[in-house]
């Protein structure tokens, strides 16, 4: 295992970095505002509470949430253009300063494409690295349910994202950073994990996560290092 001087200096050193988006490039977790949008916002939350907590599988979660939520594509819609994501403080800067070191920035995502897509064109992520879930409607715009073929629908998901990154693209260093249990499954294959707390602190990543912060300037310090 890494020690945390060697896990800074594979930070320092990485060809890609993947982030988590809900409660860490954003702020709000999208599928809780989703629900809130469509009036089932506090039994949403509490499932996602639980999913997050790493207690059942990430797709059972998923799946019993949007069967609440039932979002039409007219809803999801509405929703990005009435209430954007609120990219959180410090994240606009971290992945500017990545990109002008020749960083890959990748947004690996249990939420939505249509939503994570939006986050990403206010990074200048290109859509080509965002790795999320697809909502499916019918001809009419309702719910039609979610691609369950996408690596993300399932709990280890982010995981397989990374493998593929490194077998397409042959990277050396991966590191992924995020809030949740799914993020810090990811690693391995990631080379190092950094847990996210500037949002919400997940008690069992705050515990387990050997490098753990609550703002991104720590890590811009980090890139000023070298």
């Amino acid at each position: 295992m890494a020690s945390l001087l060697e896990m800074k200096e594979i930070f320092r050193s990485a060809d890609a970095v993947c982030f988590d988006v809900d409660s860490t490039v954003i702020r709000e977790e999208g599928i809780d505002e989703l629900a809130k949008f469509c009036g089932v916002g506090d039994a949403v939350a509490e499932m996602t509470r639980r999913a997050m907590g790493g207690t059942v599988t990430f797709k059972a979660a998923l799946t019993a949430r949007l069967g609440l939520i039932r979002p039409s594509y007219e809803q999801v819609q509405k929703l990005i253009s009435d209430n954007p994501p609120q990219l959180t403080p410090g994240i606009r800067e971290l992945v500017s300063r990545l990109h002008q070191r020749g960083v890959q920035v990748f947004l690996v995502s249990g939420g939505f494409q249509s939503i994570v897509e939006h986050v990403a064109l206010q990074l200048n992520i290109p859509t080509a690295n965002v790795f999320a879930n697809r909502l499916k409607f019918y001809f009419n715009g309702e719910y039609a349910g979610f691609d369950e073929t996408q690596p993300t629908a399932e709990s280890g998901g982010k995981g397989k994202v990374i493998s593929h990154l490194k077998e397409q693209f042959h990277f050396k260093k991966v590191v992924m950073i995020g809030d949740g249990a799914t993020d810090m499954e990811a690693c391995p294959p990631g080379d190092c994990f950094i847990g996210f707390g500037g949002n919400v602190i997940r008690k069992q990543v705050k515990e387990k996560a050997k490098w753990y912060i609550t703002h991104f300037d720590e890590l811009l310090k980090e890139l000023e290092e070298r």
